[in-house]
């Protein structure tokens, strides 16, 4: 089975995650590469396709990439820098999911948190309070937290999801 994972990264933590599945799915005929490399599909049976959440979905560029994709198995793996576990988190995997589910087999979907662009942050501290990303002390906590992420142990975890379920 040719597997491809590509990805569209903005800071590098989807890239890291893309990079970790590479690592450890112990699956032969893979090949990984950032969506805007991509030059063809057609010959893979297997697409695990990496966005980084923006606006509550997949960013642009991964979204058009998810559009054309038909015919094939699909898995899903995403990083925001909300709770993963959180109804935005499990809102986004469900807008990537919209674009591939009619026209593809969905094998897997999976989201864990990454490190927010400081340069996002330096904006959200401008927000009056009120606005839904002004910074709090919450907020903070949770990108301190979301620093760390994705480790090793999402990493291996989303390999093995996708290794079960594409064997």
């Amino acid at each position: 089975m040719k597997i491809l994972i590509t990805y569209s990264s903005k800071t590098g933590n989807t890239k890291r995650l893309a990079e970790g599945i590479y690592n450890n799915i112990q699956l032969s005929d893979v090949t990984l590469l950032p969506i805007h490399e991509v030059e063809e599909v057609e010959s893979y049976e297997s697409i695990l396709v990496g966005y980084w959440v923006d606006k509550g979905g997949p960013n642009e560029e991964a979204a058009k990439f998810m559009e054309g994709i038909k015919g094939k198995k699909v898995g899903l793996f995403a990083t925001l820098g909300a709770y993963p576990d959180s109804q935005h988190g499990w809102d986004s995997l469900l807008k990537g999911e919209a674009l591939v589910k009619e026209e593809n087999e969905v094998v897997g979907k999976y989201i864990c948190q990454g490190a927010v662009d400081e340069k996002l942050i330096e904006v959200f501290r401008k927000f009056a309070p009120g606005n839904p990303h002004a910074i709090t002390e919450a907020k903070l906590k949770r990108y301190e937290i979301a620093k760390q992420h994705p480790n090793k142990v999402e990493m291996e975890s989303i390999a093995i999801l996708f290794r079960e379920r594409l064997v």
